[in-house]
């Protein structure tokens, strides 16, 4: 094996080549990323860097000395269009065709947006560019409506909120970030918001964006209503970077579908957002949106790459913070799980929760309480069973209290 080719700048791509060669390999190894600039960091794009605090270059992962010392041919600002498997070579969008001997695919996710969301005053969070974009336009003091109430938009609403602007949140669940935690701790994120003066419109779809002269005004709703706006954030979720994979014959269902070794096909492996694999821990296969997963999966996929043949099976930690909330969340939270506030009472804004599903304990969330969230993690670890809690009431994550 001579030639390893990575696809995608990103966390995970950076890490896989550091990987490689801390590992050893020496052979000739390409990173090729579409955006021109080299590895960033993707959360500070919505707190840090949206609200000012970081200078864009604070975001950058290491500094140019550093990835020279990879001994990697980079290739910034060139896309990859097409994989030919049996051929083992990457086409690239200015027409040049590399061959490979193995490959890393880590080119993550892209953002979903609404029809005619060409319209000026229309933003998506994805890139560096795209949160210096937002940041520009929310200088100019105007109207905010944030169409989606997942992690992104509640942090987007509060990084525009600290700037004193009017924000509506739009949300067709009933609360914020339902999908992942259920009811109860949306509610309490929504009252968060409330309480900063951010106004929610939840339980209600959007229609359609309207617009006059290119620019948009305003975000017309499922009930007919129309809620004037400068400026649109569209935080729908995002979805996998697989299109330049259509035809090469590798799986492509949400993401690239790899077995519990991060391997798409023989010598083609895939790591952070774009990936998707059968989690042995958890009895799932799963694809993962968080920064922590990024460099853990890519440490795998490189190191399975190598000949460990170690399954990747990691308890999953993702993190959220909005004004002076921080929620940190270890493990899994099925839709159906059972939740148990097991420290602290959310009124006082210090507690943390257990979620059980099929009689263990699947996941552990804190809020403003990271001595004791990482202390449950142990229990996710073990697949402690649920019955650890049975002197605590449960508490369905569908009920609101």
């Amino acid at each position: 094996m001579n030639r390893i080719v990575i696809v995608g700048a990103s966390a995970a791509g950076l890490t896989a080549a550091e990987t490689l060669r801390r590992r050893g390999w020496d052979g000739t190894l390409t990173l090729i990323g579409e955006e021109p600039r080299p590895p960033y960091d993707r959360p500070p794009l919505s707190k840090q860097i949206l609200a000012g605090a970081w200078e864009p270059e604070r975001a950058t992962l290491r500094s140019l000395p550093d990835l020279a010392r990879l001994r990697a041919d980079l290739r910034l600002g060139q896309r990859a269009v097409a994989l030919d498997v049996p051929g083992r070579r990457v086409r690239l969008g200015g027409g040049e065709s590399m061959s490979f001997d193995a490959l890393v695919i880590t080119t993550g996710v892209a953002p979903r947006r609404l029809p005619d969301s060409d319209l000026a005053g229309v933003h998506v969070l994805r890139t560096l560019d795209d949160a210096l974009a937002l940041r520009a336009a929310l200088l100019a003091g105007p109207r905010v409506v944030v169409v989606g109430a997942g992690f992104l938009g509640t942090e987007v609403a509060a990084a525009a909120r600290v700037m004193g602007l009017e924000v509506t949140v739009i949300e067709p669940e009933p609360v914020p970030v339902r999908r992942p935690f259920g009811d109860r701790i949306g509610a309490l994120i929504a009252e968060v918001h409330r309480d900063h003066g951010t106004r929610l419109r939840c339980g209600v779809p959007v229609r359609r964006l309207r617009g006059a002269g290119g620019r948009v005004t305003g975000v017309e709703l499922g009930d007919g209503t129309t809620l004037p706006a400068d400026v649109v954030v569209l935080a729908l979720g995002a979805a996998p970077a697989t299109g330049w994979l259509e035809g090469s014959g590798l799986r492509l269902g949400d993401g690239v579908e790899c077995d519990a070794y991060c391997q798409a096909a023989p010598g083609i492996y895939a790591a952070g957002d774009v990936a998707s694999w059968p989690h042995a821990h958890f009895g799932t296969r799963m694809r993962l949106e968080h920064r922590m997963n990024a460099t853990e999966q890519a440490m795998a996929a490189a190191g399975n790459l190598l000949g460990d043949a170690t399954p990747f099976a990691p308890v999953p930690y993702f993190w959220t913070d909005q004004y002076d909330t921080r929620i940190q969340a270890y493990g899994i939270f099925p839709p159906d799980a059972e939740m148990r506030i097991v420290y602290g009472d959310p009124s006082d804004g210090h507690f943390a929760a257990a979620y059980g599903h099929h009689g263990r304990v699947v996941g552990v969330l804190g809020w403003n309480a990271p001595r004791q969230v990482r202390t449950l993690r142990r229990l996710v670890v073990d697949r402690a069973p649920w019955t650890t809690f049975t002197a605590i009431p449960a508490l369905s994550p569908a009920t609101v209290n």
